[in-house]
């Protein structure tokens, strides 16, 4: 994880807490695999993208082959970003995973992501969620949030559905790109379509793909 800088001021009003957050993922569809999701941590200023732009080359590496990999490099290297981790494995379908991550200070923004194994180029992603603030003085814990993620398509490889460069089942081919015809920029995903290898029937999904809650770990 990522090394958090803690100061204090000369009052208890001037002390910067830092928090630390259970960020649960559960997958929610019926069939597609989700790559080992990340969790990043980061300023207000900061995103793990923008609608209508192009993908980074991390996100992009991570959308189309679940390698994130170039994605900790970019952000660890971010001075907007205050910590970053991730799971050890993947997601399986109606399977959860639990990353813990720490905000502090201007840090107070979460984000979450990871692949759909069997697509190009998909992701889902919570994009720049504020971390739980209201807490309970009485017992000293705040109260959960529960976010709905959608899949997002990272623009960047053409949605071909061929195996050739499909990653996950039913396919197995990472490391393939065919990019002839890729849109250029992330936006929301409509779905396998049945246009190659991977049935539209087994893979494809209508509506939120995960469900993400974060809440304060103890």
């Amino acid at each position: 994880m990522k090394k958090l800088l803690i100061t204090a001021g000369l009052c208890a009003a001037n002390i910067v807490f830092a928090q630390t957050w259970d960020v649960t993922i559960t997958n929610i569809t019926k069939s597609q695999i989700f790559s080992p999701p990340i969790v990043v941590a980061h300023d207000g200023q900061s995103a793990l993208f923008q609608l209508g732009q192009p993908a980074s080359t991390g996100l992009s590496t991570m959308a189309e082959d679940g390698d994130l990999s170039v994605l900790m490099t970019e952000l660890n290297g971010n001075e907007k970003v205050g910590d970053v981790n991730a799971a050890g494995g993947m997601v399986m379908p109606g399977q959860s995973v639990t990353v813990q991550i720490n905000t502090s200070g201007n840090f107070n923004r979460i984000s979450v992501a990871g692949m759909l194994v069997s697509t190009n180029d998909a992701f889902f992603a919570v994009n720049s969620a504020v971390a739980p603030t209201m807490f309970l003085k009485s017992a000293g814990i705040s109260q959960p949030i529960s976010i709905m993620a959608l899949a997002y398509d990272a623009g960047s490889e053409t949605n071909t559905e061929d195996c050739a460069s499909i990653p996950g089942p039913p396919c197995g081919n990472p490391g393939v790109r065919d990019t002839s015809n890729a849109e250029g920029f992330v936006h929301i995903h409509s779905g396998i379509h049945g246009v190659g290898d991977v049935t539209e029937s087994t893979y494809t999904w209508d509506g939120p793909v995960a469900l993400v809650e974060i809440k304060r770990a103890f």
